[in-house]
């Protein structure tokens, strides 16, 4: 997803955000006394455009003393999997993704750190021509919708809102593409999806009818294989890389906004022009930035996994705080 974590712009928050400006010649640091990063490697997913690892490079804070190999995934529940199956070290990805990665009690990873991020481009579409001009207009309609992601969540909450069921949709679970094209073809009415199937659907017409911005925290979350815990290399690694993700944004928020809407415009194909529009409210919205596991962001994606359990999605409660840990925290505040 463009997840989230497209760019915001924000006077306030840049003010705060300055001291990491300096950052962009890669001063970030990884290493500790206990710990040599050089020999690491870390396998880590990004989705939509590998937005992270180009930011990274725009910022000039690629030049990390481990190897980072990028993997692309189309969304935060792929990367999950990926973790799971040992493919991966370290997922970004929503709330909702681990929730049901975590669901059968058996889980090998931990989040280790969140990264708060936009929640614009998270919507509810109609194709050009559609007659349906809100939520409650869906009803009978068939709605498709990026299964166990925050599509599917903010569907489910709009719905409520509108007075409406899950029963009361024809819900037909679908990737981002397939779902655009779906949307196009006429195939279904309706497609809840976010970041670069939304911007598209905008291009070829789309109307939105509901969105996810006040509904979804924000909270993005970094999850990590527990071999990675594991190891004080590995974990200063990790911390390092998510800081640096911070400090590349607030490089972008500090006068280099349009270099980077030309890199999102090259990647996402829409005008340049619309591309910083977008990373400019993105920015103001709710500026990226990592920070540490707290109880508050361990309360906010319990309310998510609760939602689920009720919609039926999940068979019985989660106590997500079983899969939430603090063990990167001190690494992780060093490295901010």
């Amino acid at each position: 997803m463009l997840f989230p974590r497209a760019l915001r712009t924000s006077t306030a928050a840049l003010a705060l955000l300055l001291p990491f400006a300096a950052a962009c010649g890669g001063s970030a640091t990884a290493d500790s006394a206990s710990s040599d990063v050089s020999s690491v490697t870390l396998r880590v997913g990004d989705t939509g455009w590998k937005v992270d690892e180009a930011v990274l490079k725009y910022a000039h804070l690629d030049d990390t003393p481990y190897k980072v190999k990028w993997n692309l995934f189309p969304g935060g529940d792929k990367q999950l999997q990926a973790v799971r199956a040992g493919a991966l070290d370290l997922a970004s990805s929503s709330e909702i993704p681990p929730i049901f990665s975590a669901a059968d009690g058996k889980p090998n990873f931990k989040v280790v750190a969140v990264q708060r991020g936009t929640t614009l481009n998270q919507e509810v579409v109609v194709p050009k021509g559609s007659k349906v001009t809100d939520i409650a207009g869906l009803k009978g309609k068939k709605v498709g919708y990026v299964q166990n992601t925050t599509a599917h969540y903010f569907l489910y909450e709009l719905l409520k809102q509108a007075g409406l069921t899950w029963s009361d949709i024809d819900a037909k679970p679908l990737l981002p593409n397939d779902g655009l094209a779906a949307l196009n073809g006429g195939s279904i009415d309706a497609f809840a999806s976010y970041g670069t199937s939304i911007i598209t659907a905008h291009q070829q017409g789309a109307r939105t009818v509901g969105s996810g911005a006040d509904i979804l925290s924000g909270n993005f979350l970094w999850s990590a294989r527990d071999s990675v815990l594991k190891s004080p290399a590995q974990k200063a690694a990790a911390a390092d890389l998510i800081a640096r993700i911070t400090k590349a944004y607030a490089y972008v928020r500090d006068g280099h906004v349009d270099g980077f809407a030309k890199v999102t415009a090259d990647a996402t194909h829409q005008p340049v022009a619309q591309a910083k529009s977008d990373l400019v409210a993105a920015q103001k919205q709710r500026p990226t930035q990592a920070r540490t596991v707290g109880d508050d962001t361990i309360a906010s994606q319990q309310k998510v996994a609760d939602a689920f359990t009720e919609l039926g999605a999940l068979k019985e409660h989660l106590d997500v705080k079983s899969f939430w840990t603090t063990a990167l925290n001190s690494d992780l505040k060093k490295a901010l």
